[in-house]
């Protein structure tokens, strides 16, 4: 029988390596993530500019999404066999090459700023190299917070909303896409030289269609995926469609509308950790219980459009708060249940399926805001999908046992064999 992993000591043999790659990996997502998103801000300039329709804008800010969204599925795959400490410096040095593209040449023309943005996506399979790489540097008891910081990195869309206008005001249009080449460019050499991947980490020695056979044949790999699906895809879709949801539904001003959401996702990025956290505490699907279940009451509250002072921003800063947590939480389960050598084949599905399940809402919220002249079905139907989720997350919870204590209740060790028992099953 062919062995399908080389063993390996120990992750956490060198003290004080963990955290030293944890914030290594979280600032080249941070990088990456910022350089995703140079279109979404611009993209009102470009339709001015190119005379481009409502559809060709929504084009080039979704290419590089469903792009990166898909390419974390090869990219985590790519990830087992060769290592973060080869991906990580790949990917961003593949980053820099549409950056430059589309700020000294391909912002001129819809073609350009399409071909440009389809490899910009590269940039968001990042998220596919970090996860597998701090799974492996933790032991199973201190995975869900480790991934959670990790995962803050999403963050970097936020860096790339507060600067990139500024930075075209203050300069031209090839100012930001500079910037961030460079930045790219720096942090590239600096995970070459400096990143390691872990001592204890398990290389996959079969083809890459037959662990992707054995990826989709997991159970956790389409039960975290319909779970991320939910939380993360919810804050996707959130985060690019509340400003428009505020300027129709309470008539606020852009700038208005745009700090209300940046609110949004400060505090969906800050709780992503603090899932992970209690992750650890208690158990990923009971966090995620909780979460879906505030999910779904701020969602019911909010479908009768109350006043957005105080109630309506109660209820959405409840669902950034709960969104966050159980994105943290959803790879918190994959570490737990997970096999070692598959966390970054797992990973990519279960990414993917977050990125692409932001983009379906705004476009169901917009459809039927046309049709009815209200958004109460639309989130009315967000409060059952939570209920549908957290019912999907309950299911797992009583077949992983996820009664007691993820990181309290049992050794890493054994944790980690019971997990893998579980994504097997």
């Amino acid at each position: 029988m062919t062995r399908e992993t080389t063993p390996s000591p120990e992750p956490t043999a060198r003290a004080g390596r963990p955290g030293a790659v944890l914030a290594l990996a979280t600032v080249g997502f941070s990088l990456n993530f910022w350089a995703w998103a140079l279109l979404s801000p611009l993209a009102p300039r470009f339709k001015e500019a190119l005379d481009l329709t409502a559809f060709q804008q929504a084009l080039i800010v979704a290419v590089p999404v469903v792009v990166g969204s898909l390419g974390r599925i090869p990219v985590g795959a790519l990830t087992d066999r060769y290592g973060a400490r080869v991906m990580f410096p790949a990917v961003s040095f593949a980053t820099i090459v549409p950056v430059l593209y589309l700020g000294l040449w391909g912002s001129t023309s819809l073609t350009g700023l399409l071909v440009g943005g389809f490899f910009l996506g590269i940039g968001g399979t990042a998220f596919a190299v970090g996860v597998p790489l701090v799974n492996s540097w933790f032991p199973p008891n201190r995975r869900g917070f480790a991934i959670g910081v990790f995962g803050a990195g999403m963050g970097g869309t936020a860096i790339s909303a507060l600067t990139t206008v500024k930075l075209v005001d203050a300069g031209s249009i090839t100012t930001p896409f500079l910037i961030t080449a460079i930045a790219l460019a720096a942090y590239g050499v600096l995970a070459a030289v400096v990143m390691r991947d872990a001592p204890g980490r398990q290389v996959p020695t079969e083809s890459f269609a037959r662990r992707m056979r054995a990826t989709v044949a997991l159970p956790i790999t389409w039960q975290a995926a319909a779970l991320y699906a939910v939380g993360f895809g919810a804050y996707v879709a959130f985060s690019v469609y509340l400003p428009a949801y505020l300027k129709t539904g309470y008539d606020l001003g852009q700038a208005d509308a745009a700090n209300r959401m940046a609110g949004f996702v400060v505090l969906a990025v800050i709780m992503r950790p603090v899932g992970g956290w209690l992750s650890d505490r208690l158990h990923p699907t009971k966090v995620m219980m909780w979460a879906f279940a505030v999910v779904a009451v701020a969602a019911t509250v909010q479908s009768a459009t109350p006043s957005l002072a105080p109630v309506g921003t109660v209820a959405f800063l409840a669902m950034a708060a709960s969104l966050g947590a159980a994105s943290g939480a959803t790879f918190a389960l994959v570490a737990l249940l997970a096999p070692a050598n598959k966390v970054g084949s797992v990973t990519g599905v279960v990414g993917a399926a977050g990125g692409l399940g932001g983009f379906v809402p705004p476009l169901l919220m917009g459809s039927l805001y046309e049709v009815y002249g209200s958004y109460t079905l639309a989130l009315l139907l967000l409060a059952g999908v939570a209920v549908g989720a957290l019912a999907l997350d309950a299911t797992i919870g009583r077949r992983a046992g996820g009664s007691g204590g993820a990181g309290r209740s049992r050794s890493p060790k054994r944790s980690e064999e019971r997990g893998r028992g579980t994504a097997l099953a």
